[in-house]
């Protein structure tokens, strides 16, 4: 029978990790005598970081003395202690490729269920001492697992631990983790994994994500929605055809393949990058009708925009401009719902591209346009929406003014003054059912994403795409005041030119750098990372350019035209997504 050998438990503290600060529950320490177990937590435990650790799912975590024995012997150390690996249950048994998801334990008073795989992060590295620690416990199918607690009670150590009850499929908890974590995921057992009521809403939405993606699709949708590989590798040149103003700020720019061959069809809401002299590399949303023979991109004139001013007054039709293939996974999804395309200023780009989608589709579904802009010479695609929207059997719109001229009509040019806002959308009685589209500044989405959060649109029907660099995610980290990127500090490197797209950003590789996350951060380009060891794919980024080489090899690769940037080096120069 298997047994409880140790109770641990900590409170979240702060540790120095790399001259950053970490926050984090991941040291525990044996509790002498009884602990109570409670439906979140142990009492006496804590999480540092509740995004990815604690909650209802992931009270207890559970790992095993025979993977003790194997690390090890494996790694050739002998100075673990109890609570060695975060573990709130240290067991004699139980192992990870005989318990399966949905069994359920009785230990002392108290009842549990397993839920899921250990998602492992770099703080068990750090917690180890060893960095590669996420990829070697996925690598060796030694992960450990988490428990719900169905029964609140007391338990110590020496506690027997008795199964009550079988998960249905009989899936290990080994299998479940390979399911998502290593290469293959054979559909027909993600189906039946989801067929396990216990298995947690969180893995749940990852095997739907890759049941969704065609099985020819490269990448892994379960950890990052990668989109469609792009069309071309790099950047080719494109014929301006046409520039055409659209507001007082904002103007279009058409291209075309030089031989007269029809581009490859992009996706409404995809986006272009484009490579200017001067090293300037800029992506714009593609605005026009997707599977037309000529791309169209929109792009407003910053005030002290370089890309943006060189593409309003030195670019002339007949130019050629070298543009990289279209990508992005904020892209219209064929659904019998309603759909909300929300924008302001510019970010009408993408969503009037959607637009174009459902008016030549006309669906039976519900389309509301809403569009916010300062005022009417700031509106741009204002008589292009009206007419789109007039073919749709089942159209709404609504244009917010946030400073109306007084040439604007009331009624006719925009149906109201502010901003976007709960009442607003309540009053609209927009449907909740709707799948929302949304783009523009970083504090309209915010302020848009919360408004129809409180108006009654489930936060997962909500999908956004922003300008510029998108916010980084590093989990557990201090807040250190935002600084614009910049090239790193000390001597600048002599390897190749490593291009960061949306920050404006390009810098020679220094010898001396570990890796592609690494430069950026020494950069404050923003990323987003959690295991740093090429498991999670949270880094996963586009590479619109170049070649680069890993080390460590990536668990599970990339997306085709994509790069884990936690583990990867330039080979050649390279333009990333960032």
């Amino acid at each position: 029978m298997a047994t409880l050998r140790s109770v641990n438990v900590g409170l979240p503290k702060d540790v120095l990790w790399q001259g950053r600060t970490v926050h984090t529950g991941i040291w525990k320490a044996p509790v002498e005598g009884p602990a109570t177990v409670r439906r979140l937590n142990i009492d006496g435990d804590g999480q540092g970081d509740l995004g990815g650790h604690g909650g209802e799912q992931r009270a207890v975590f559970v790992y095993q003395l025979d993977s003790y024995r194997y690390w090890q012997e494996f790694l050739g150390r002998d100075d673990f202690t109890p609570g060695q690996f975060g573990e709130n249950f240290t067991v004699e048994g139980l192992p990870d490729d005989e318990v399966c998801i949905g069994d359920r334990y009785r230990i002392g008073t108290a009842e549990f269920e397993v839920t899921q795989p250990r998602v492992t992060c770099y703080r068990v590295g750090i917690r180890m001492d060893d960095p590669r620690m996420p990829a070697l416990l996925v690598q060796h199918r030694r992960p450990g697992f988490y428990f719900r607690v169905l029964r609140e009670g007391e338990v110590r150590a020496g506690d027997d631990i008795v199964k009550v009850a079988d998960g249905p499929e009989r899936m290990t908890v080994a299998e479940v983790d390979g399911l998502l974590y290593r290469p293959g995921h054979p559909r027909e057992r993600i189906e039946r994994a989801l067929h396990i009521p216990a298995l947690s809403p969180g893995w749940q939405g990852s095997f739907r994500a890759m049941l969704a993606e065609p099985s020819s699709a490269s990448g892994n949708a379960g950890l990052i929605a990668a989109g469609p590989p792009p069309a071309w590798p790099g950047f080719r040149p494109l014929r301006v055809t046409a520039i055409e103003p659209e507001s007082k700020t904002i103007a279009s720019v058409r291209l075309a393949d030089p031989a007269g061959r029809p581009l490859p069809a992009a996706l409404p809401g995809q986006f272009l990058t484009v490579r200017l002299p001067q090293a300037l590399t800029r992506s714009y949303s593609l605005s026009g009708r997707p599977g037309d023979a000529e791309y169209r991109i929109s792009v407003k004139q910053e005030p002290h925009g370089a890309a943006s001013t060189y593409l309003h007054t030195q670019v002339h039709p007949g130019d050629l401009v070298d543009v990289a293939a279209p990508r992005g996974s904020f892209v219209l999804r064929p659904a019998p719902t309603p759909v909300l395309l929300i924008s302001g200023g510019v970010g009408a780009t993408p969503v009037l591209a959607m637009l174009h989608a459902l008016a030549e589709e006309k669906p039976a579904r519900e389309v509301w346009w809403l569009q916010a802009a300062r005022d009417g010479a700031d509106r741009p695609f204002a008589s292009e929406t009206a007419t789109l929207l007039a073919g749709l059997p089942h159209a709404h719109s609504h244009i917010r003014f946030s400073r109306p001229d007084p040439a604007d009509r009331l009624g006719t040019d925009y149906d109201g003054t502010g901003h976007f806002s709960a009442d607003l959308f309540r009053t609209l009685e927009l449907p909740h059912e709707a799948d929302a589209y949304l783009c523009g500044p970083p504090a309209f989405l915010a302020a848009v994403t919360a408004a129809l959060i409180e108006a009654g649109l489930p936060a997962e029907r909500i999908h956004a795409e922003i300008f510029g660099a998108r916010p980084g995610l590093t989990p557990g980290i201090a807040a250190a005041p935002a600084r614009p990127p910049h090239p790193p500090a000390g001597v600048p490197g002599t390897g190749p030119a490593v291009s960061f797209a949306r920050s404006g950003l390009t810098v020679p590789w220094p010898a001396d750098c570990a890796g592609l996350l690494d430069l950026a951060e020494a950069c404050d380009v923003p990323a987003r990372w959690s295991c740093r060891t090429g498991v999670c794919h949270n880094c996963e980024s586009g590479l619109l350019s170049g070649e680069v080489t890993y080390d460590p090899e990536p668990i599970d690769p990339p997306a085709e035209g994509n790069v884990l940037i936690c583990c990867a080096r330039p080979r050649t120069a390279v333009t990333l997504d960032l």
